[in-house]
């Protein structure tokens, strides 16, 4: 019952993070009918704003109440009050009134980014990354669904892809109330777990590691959704590709991002390490944005493969992140440390469009990509490997607890 209980589970968290990805990063596409509805392209901008906006309010307070009560009470509570506030959304009189319904739902739809204690509790060490890469690959998953669906859905109107995303929110909080368990704590041992703090209420922000570990994630959101923004319009209006080749080009590499998620994390469990892997992916996307530049730069041809490529490699450091991130700051910090990542990321995550374009603006694609070729780099210096080496050698002398389940868990 407890193998497969664990699958559920992960099964659980990747429909809840889909659901949220969908909403959050989806609402980019029911722009042309915020515009068909009379709305000004800035006011439809301030619209697809709003779930962000919503969300980083809430990030720590919903990982705090996940250390608190667990993540079956804040994901289904989360999810659900995202999906009625949706359906309320729909009655909405004008835009300022819509405004503040999408970051509502923003604020309770939140709930699934604070989340990643039940991976943690779940799956053993060197099963983790594996599982939360399958579990992060549910972001590009949203994306892809939304492209899919929320322009066709719109012809009429916003209406019924509102309707669409209450429905995603709702089935993906009855999924977690009716099949999510939290796993049951055992005590604390001494020591760190494997290659972490061991499971304490004392906090692990007292040292740097974690700090670090968030400081490095955040920086990697830079690269990530400069190409993720910039590719379509870099594709049409430098290389000449039409919208649509272009558009079909960049699905089908964003599904490969997904697939380097779940790679990422199959290497960190064979190399029983998150932050080696997460350090060479950041020096290999800094590298790729430095060849990016010189290739737009020189008018070449190859700019084109690396713009794939880099698709695909920036974004597979996020689920070791998130892993390494939970396993130092233990089962009793896990909520609360994930929600303080994930507001970092989502800071830069809605600066970094508006930032970019001004600087495309002003100088052009390759210098600016050069310069975001600096901030994965500076992550690598940044990534405390040696700290993460010092902690598994510490682990020799406990052989036992480097094959334990995790830092919390039961399988009954």
């Amino acid at each position: 019952m407890g193998e497969r209980r664990r699958w559920l589970v992960l099964v659980v968290g990747m429909l809840a993070m889909t659901a949220g990805s969908t909403f959050q990063f989806g609402m980019a596409y029911l722009i042309p009918a915020f515009r068909d509805e009379g709305l000004s392209l800035e006011q439809a901008g301030v619209l697809v704003a709003c779930p962000t906006a919503g969300v980083m309010l809430t990030l720590i307070a919903w990982g705090a109440a996940a250390d608190r009560w667990g993540e079956r009470v804040v994901l289904s509570t989360g999810l659900g009050s995202a999906g009625l506030v949706l359906l309320a959304a729909r009655g909405a009189q004008g835009t300022a009134s819509l405004a503040v319904y999408l970051a509502l739902a923003g604020a309770a739809g939140g709930s699934v980014l604070a989340s990643g204690r039940l991976i943690l509790g779940w799956f053993a060490r060197h099963e983790r990354a594996l599982a939360m890469g399958i579990r992060q690959s549910a972001q590009p998953m949203g994306l892809a669904l939304a492209a899919s669906t929320l322009p066709a859905l719109a012809t009429g109107g916003t209406d019924v892809p509102l309707l669409f995303l209450a429905g995603l929110f709702l089935a993906a909080a009855t999924a977690a109330l009716l099949l999510v368990r939290d796993p049951a704590p055992q005590p604390s041992a001494a020591g760190p777990e494997a290659a972490g703090p061991k499971p304490t209420s004392t906090s692990p922000y007292r040292a740097p590691h974690l700090w670090r570990i968030h400081a490095a994630s955040t920086l990697l959101v830079i690269p990530q959704f400069a190409v993720t923004t910039f590719a379509l319009v870099f594709l049409t209006d430098v290389r000449g590709w039409t919208v649509l080749d272009a558009g079909y080009l960049l699905a089908g590499a964003q599904a490969c991002g997904a697939l380097g998620r779940l790679g990422a994390g199959y290497w960190s469990d064979r190399t029983d390490s998150r932050l080696r892997p997460m350090r060479a992916i950041a020096i290999a996307t800094g590298v790729g944005m430095l060849a990016l530049a010189v290739a737009a730069a020189a008018g070449s041809s190859l700019a084109v493969p690396l713009l794939l490529s880099l698709a695909v490699v920036a974004v597979s450091s996020n689920g070791l992140s998130f892993t390494a991130v939970a396993e130092y700051a233990g089962s009793a910090w896990a909520g609360r440390a994930l929600g303080i990542q994930t507001t970092g990321q989502n800071v830069l995550t809605a600066a970094t469009p508006p930032v970019l374009a001004l600087a495309i603006g002003a100088t052009g694609f390759a210098p600016s990509f050069a310069v975001v070729a600096a901030f994965p780099l500076v992550a690598a210096m940044v990534v405390p490997v040696a700290a993460e080496r010092a902690a598994t050698a510490a682990q020799a002398g406990h052989p036992a607890r480097r094959h334990s389940r995790g830092d919390v868990g039961s399988r009954s």
